[in-house]
């Protein structure tokens, strides 16, 4: 449940569910993100979960921060169907050209590429949230013999698709962009269709994904056969 309410600037609010990041309490934030979504409250311009945090704002013509942290405080929740959570299926190719970073892992994780593989292909992933660009899913948790830091000087340029893993989370870029993460492959799906407009995104908080692995000919020839 919400620990705290309080004001972000003139026209938001901020709901701290608390500091640990976990399913249980990302779960929180998507149940309220979700009934007050339904609920149309007047004057709500906008929701940013977290995976911790919630951040509504408002239009200040149409209501105010005490009468809007009333309504949060005494909504009645209901509780969402987690069954329609989708569970993606997602290929990495983690031949040497899309692995970028999978030899420094070696080094950091003092693992060999195959049991590193083998251990991240091996589990499930919770959608935590999406964000910094367009569609990007934060997934977790990777196990806590895969958790590496950032890299010390970040990329200029991560190609589009790169699949990266850092501390108990791991990503996929939706678009070309700067970054720290580790890469270890990259897919051939596109994660994020602005063309469609109802639901660009493939993957969204609540989701769960699994990842299996596929080779460079199969990589090259996926949306072939689509």
């Amino acid at each position: 449940m919400i620990k705290n309410i309080s004001n972000l600037g003139d026209s938001a609010l901020y709901c701290d569910f608390g500091k640990e990041v976990n399913k249980e309490i990302n779960s929180n934030v998507i149940n309220y993100f979700k009934n007050i979504k339904e609920k149309n409250i007047n004057g709500i311009t906008n929701l940013a979960p977290s995976y911790n945090k919630l951040i509504i704002t408002f239009d200040l013509s149409l209501t105010n921060f005490n009468k809007l942290k009333e309504e949060i405080k005494n909504i009645k929740l209901k509780a969402f169907d987690t069954k329609k959570n989708k569970i993606i299926k997602i290929p990495i190719c983690c031949d040497k050209e899309f692995a970028l970073d999978m030899e420094k892992l070696e080094t950091k994780l003092k693992n060999s590429i195959e049991e590193i593989q083998a251990n991240f292909f091996a589990r499930e992933y919770y959608c935590y949230m999406t964000g910094f660009i367009a569609g990007m899913p934060f997934l977790g948790d990777i196990d806590k013999k895969l958790r590496a830091k950032r890299l010390e000087t970040p990329r200029v340029r991560v190609p589009k698709g790169s699949v990266g893993i850092t501390e108990q989370f791991c990503n996929i870029y939706t678009f070309e962009s700067p970054g720290g993460w580790n890469i270890i492959g990259n897919t051939p799906i596109n994660i994020f269709d602005k063309s469609n407009t109802s639901n660009p995104a493939l993957i969204n908080p609540g989701d769960t994904v699994s990842f299996f692995k596929i080779n460079k000919k199969e990589y090259e020839n996926w949306n072939e056969r689509k």
